[in-house]
């Protein structure tokens, strides 16, 4: 059976990381990719991947959608999918998914995953966190979604960046369920 999956990307850093959750997403059997892309978004890709770093995304998704397109079917509830991921997830981006403030197809569709009590995955990047970024999250959280923050794990002992990206990326599709083997390495208990 098709799994519809949605790949919001917002204009946090972190572009190398929705990347790599495009690839694997596109990897797995029964997978199909539905994405949107923030205006800002598309500059911190331009910015951190290069100019031709959105043509690149797009091309791995059967079904892109402009921001601004408001009566695209993953606005809508009655658009069945296994989940949503929003990476980067910009601290504008969660408050607005926070506080039910629809005003892009981003957060409207996040907005629908909360609504319909579907899987929604926050990657919300910015450091150091003030309170107001600390309530939006428990404020999302509460409302059946993750925060997943992009945080590398030391223990797997990474040795290029690409491998701190590729965990946080497993980890981060891991987070849906999609019925498929867990992409993330299992720690073993042996350091």
């Amino acid at each position: 059976m098709l799994k519809r999956v949605v790949l919001g990307v917002a204009g946090a850093s972190g572009a190398a990381i929705a990347m790599r959750i495009g690839e694997l997403l596109c990897s797995l059997p029964d997978v199909e990719l539905h994405l949107v892309v923030s205006e800002a978004g598309k500059r911190t890709l331009a910015y951190e991947l290069g100019p031709d770093a959105l043509t690149d995304l797009i091309a791995l998704a059967p079904k892109n959608y402009p921001a601004n397109d408001i009566g695209a079917t993953i606005a809508s509830g009655s658009f069945k999918t296994a989940g949503m991921i929003v990476a980067p997830c910009s601290m504008r981006s969660l408050a607005a998914i926070a506080t039910g403030l629809s005003d892009n197809l981003l957060t409207r569709a996040a907005d629908v995953h909360l609504k319909e009590r579907r899987k929604l995955v926050l990657l919300a990047r910015e450091t150091p966190l003030h309170i107001g970024h600390l309530r939006n999250m428990v404020a999302v959280t509460e409302m059946g979604a993750t925060i997943l923050p992009p945080v590398p794990a030391f223990y797997r002992q990474p040795k290029t960046i690409a491998d701190i990206v590729d965990h946080i990326a497993a980890r981060a599709v891991d987070q849906l369920d999609l019925g498929q083997a867990p992409l993330a390495v299992e720690w073993d208990g042996n350091a």
